[in-house]
């Protein structure tokens, strides 16, 4: 059925009213030093009670957006993968992934025993406990650059664990997806046996997946950026990186991944390159007008009712995530440094924010039986909460303290 000029004209309106309000709120919630995802969701939310309302949004509306919240989760989970530092990370390993295993464990498990104990199912206690082992690390690096210290040791440990749990998480959740919809038709008694039968299928696929980015990464990789610079200039290169990413992305999603897990890896294949710094830089403006869209969708999909039923699950997960994160983090880095660098670093890992909302996003879009209002609401909170209550007290704990001879 072809449109009408005004079905055009509104889906105008409504992606420049979108962008508009992301890019005036993004500068001045940083002035207030709240985290600018906080206002992206609450765009969602807005829009959610003014289609309740009135329809403004409608059908086509809900789909060009998720259409857009699609490129936003290209561009946020390649830019991951491009400023992922293997080469970095595994001269790390003796000591960060001891960190990590550790956070990731029990955030994980205490992300599902707060979803059972709260009464949900098998499955979404899953999905809970997946989105509760990634971390985000944009938040919490700002505060450390603020402060001085991304520089030094303690930072680049932060950086270290971080960027691990930014990987696990990227992984898990390739996994959870993979094996839910067998899951959900999986009895009781067969549902760990199936999981661990399509979880060893998946891990197959994938590896077998990333020896194929890492042959095009180390043997043409180079050669491809070579000639695209010298055919383009200007930002050009850059658009060009960016349609191999999407190109990749497709392909994940066409062989039974995801196109997160797709770009993700893109993502890594060009994060070797020398010159990686100067995409990352032309990236940027495309990443600014195309991640808010992303959790704008997220936001839109949570009725506001849903929230306000929500608060007491949300307090309950909320309280898992600060424990799960600050134990599982702080117990085993005092092995390795002293209890406030570990209590530091604890801190640090508890904010939630992109990978988090990206699996809950992708649950809730599976059904209620997968991700159930309450829980997907609750999630929404715990994730602006986290990024709202941490920053404060990791600046303090960054801030140095007065030695006994100075308060004497």
């Amino acid at each position: 059925m072809i449109k009408g000029p005004e079905h055009t004209t509104h889906l105008v309106l409504l992606f420049g009213g979108v962008t508009l309000s992301a890019m005036l709120l993004k500068p001045a919630l940083r002035r207030l030093r709240v985290p600018p995802l906080v206002a992206y969701l609450g765009i969602g939310i807005a829009l959610r009670v003014l289609d309740q309302q009135t329809g403004a949004v409608g059908r086509a509306g809900n789909e060009m957006l998720g259409f857009l919240a699609a490129l936003g989760v290209i561009a946020l989970l390649f830019r991951v993968g491009l400023r992922s530092d293997l080469p970095g990370l595994v001269g790390q390993l003796g000591c960060a992934s001891m960190i990590w295993l550790g956070n990731l464990a029990v955030s994980g498990v205490g992300g599902y025993a707060a979803a059972r104990l709260l009464g949900f199912p098998i499955i979404p206690s899953l999905v809970v406990a997946t989105a509760m082992t990634a971390t985000s690390i944009g938040i919490p690096a700002r505060v450390w650059q603020d402060a001085d210290a991304l520089d030094t040791e303690a930072g680049q440990r932060f950086v270290d664990v971080a960027e691990l749990d930014d990987i696990s998480g990227v992984v898990l959740m390739a996994v959870l997806f993979a094996v839910l919809p067998a899951l959900r038709g999986a009895g009781q008694d067969g549902l760990w046996l199936v999981l661990g039968r399509k979880t060893g299928l998946f891990l197959l696929k994938l590896v077998l997946f990333a020896a194929a980015c890492v042959v095009f990464s180390r043997f043409l990789e180079a050669r491809f950026s070579a000639v695209v610079r010298r055919i383009e200039s200007g930002p050009d290169p850059m658009l060009v990186v960016v349609a191999v990413g999407v190109l990749v992305a497709a392909a994940a999603g066409l062989l039974g991944f995801s196109i997160a897990i797709g770009a993700f890896f893109a993502g890594l294949v060009f994060s070797r390159d020398e010159r990686s710094s100067e995409v990352d830089e032309s990236f940027s403006p495309l990443y600014d007008l195309l991640t808010p869209f992303f959790f704008v969708a997220a936001g839109l999909a949570m009725a506001p009712d849903d929230m306000l039923s929500a608060l007491g699950i949300g307090a309950a997960l909320f309280a898992a995530a600060v424990v799960g994160k600050v134990i599982g983090t702080a117990g085993p880095a005092r092995c390795y440094v002293d209890w406030p660098e570990a209590g530091t670093l604890g801190v640090s890992m508890i904010p939630r924010a992109e990978i988090t909302l990206l699996i809950m996003h992708r649950a809730a879009a599976m059904g209620k039986g997968v991700a159930p209002p309450a829980i997907y609401s609750g999630m929404i909170l715990v994730c602006a909460a986290t990024c709202m209550t941490t920053p404060p007290l990791l600046r303090w704990l960054l801030t140095p303290k007065p030695s006994a001879d100075e308060t004497s």
